[in-house]
């Protein structure tokens, strides 16, 4: 038998459906009366109908709810109320237990003005600020020359032939991986995030271009949606925003690594122009080779001096000239030395002459003796001999021994 509304199950008994469904209806019923924001998806009014029939998307989900309200409610709050607008509702959560179905029955709907969304904006670009969103230190510098250039862009859209065109011309061999999404409406965020996490996986991509055409403040919402602008500050690969026109400055721009005016712009930020490098290359080569050739210049003119030289255009001169140096200096070593030596022989000669004079062989010569006694000693005094005493009596030529006789 089936288990009756309100009972409980036990641990080993399932629950029936409508057992589930009563218990969740039961639940959502208590929730009340809710404010909720949103973007119309598709509003059906149906001929004879008084009840109004609304998809109301979350901007930054792939999430819808169906909402429903008396026509006087919507003509009411927001009598102009298209596709694609922003919208504020009161709401009560109803569950319809046959169908499984959440839906929404409002009594009051307010259509977001520009004013309001603009306030919206200048609230959360403070926020994603104060977060470090915006800082310039985390910017990273894009690469000079990618090899691979991700495009998050509209289908057959103004923009995407811009950044295509403009950057092929730039630099024909850049390739691109393109993936077109819906660049405003209810899934526009959803699916370019979706697309920034494919190409940021990709480690062929270097950068990645969100670019989109002008437009109204409405148009852009989807890129100063706060969950596109996390994505984008937690990306791996720098990201470029090219959205709209100079004027236009979603909070895309803020958090973006560049910031292109327009998808024109950002195709020249992204890829230097060929035609500007070769330039470029060509002067730096010119320059090179004035350089090189100057260098060559003046080293040869260096050589030229070095040659001109004597030490190098006639060596054998410098060998002359030492030997030359060496053969007087010889020389002078000849003469000095003959010059000393003569001035030697004649100081010993005169040396010589004197040491005769005044020696005694020479008074010898001359008849003189010498008288020494037996122990050698001079006899310069009778006194210093006794008679009897043997002395020696040098002559000039040899001696003679002798006996004093008597000493006066």
């Amino acid at each position: 038998m089936s288990e009756p509304a309100g009972a409980k199950s036990t641990a080993d008994e399932p629950w029936p459906v409508r057992v589930v469904s009563q218990k969740v209806g039961a639940w959502i019923s208590k929730l009340g009366w809710v404010w909720v924001d949103g973007q119309v998806a598709q509003i059906s009014r149906r001929p004879g109908s008084s009840v109004v029939f609304l998809t109301l998307r979350d901007p930054s989900a792939d999430l819808s709810l169906t909402v429903t309200a008396h026509r006087d409610v919507l003509d009411a709050g927001a009598p102009e109320l298209a596709e694609g607008a922003r919208v504020t509702l009161h709401a009560k959560p109803e569950f319809y237990p046959a169908r499984g179905t959440l839906s929404l029955r409002a009594d009051e709907i307010r259509q977001v003005g520009l004013g309001e969304l603009l306030a919206r904006l200048d609230r959360l670009k403070k926020l994603l600020a104060a977060e470090g969103l915006f800082a310039r230190e985390r910017k990273r510098r894009l690469p000079f020359l990618p090899r691979k250039i991700g495009l998050i862009t509209g289908r057959a859209s103004a923009a995407e032939r811009d950044v295509l065109m403009n950057t092929r011309r730039r630099w024909p061999a850049v390739e691109f991986f393109t993936i077109n999404v819906p660049v405003q409406g209810p899934t526009a965020v959803p699916q370019i995030i979706d697309a920034l996490k494919v190409l940021d996986k990709d480690e062929t991509v270097d950068v990645i271009v969100i670019a989109r055409g002008g437009g109204s403040v409405e148009d852009l919402l989807p890129f100063s949606d706060e969950a596109l602008c996390r994505a984008v500050f937690g990306a791996r690969t720098p990201v470029v925003s090219a959205i709209g026109h100079e004027t236009d400055a979603p909070l895309l721009d803020y958090v973006a690594d560049l910031r292109a005016s327009t998808p024109t712009d950002a195709a020249k930020r992204i890829v230097p122009d060929l035609a500007e490098e070769r330039q470029l290359i060509d002067v730096a080569r010119r320059r090179l080779e004035r350089a090189v050739l100057t260098l060559v210049d003046r080293e040869t003119h260096r050589l030229e001096s070095w040659r001109s030289r004597p030490s190098l255009s006639r060596p054998e001169l410098m060998v002359d000239q030492r030997a030359a140096d060496v053969t007087a200096l010889r020389d002078r070593a000849v003469r000095s030395l003959e010059n000393r030596l003569r001035r030697a022989d004649d100081d010993l000669r005169h040396t010589v002459a004197r040491l005769r004079a005044l020696s005694p062989a020479a008074t010898l010569q001359r008849g003189y003796a010498i008288v020494q006694r037996a122990d050698g000693h001079v006899v310069r005094a009778a006194d210093d001999v006794k008679t009897d005493d043997l002395v020696r009596v040098r002559l000039a030529e040899g001696e003679l021994q002798a006996v004093v006789k008597e000493n006066q």
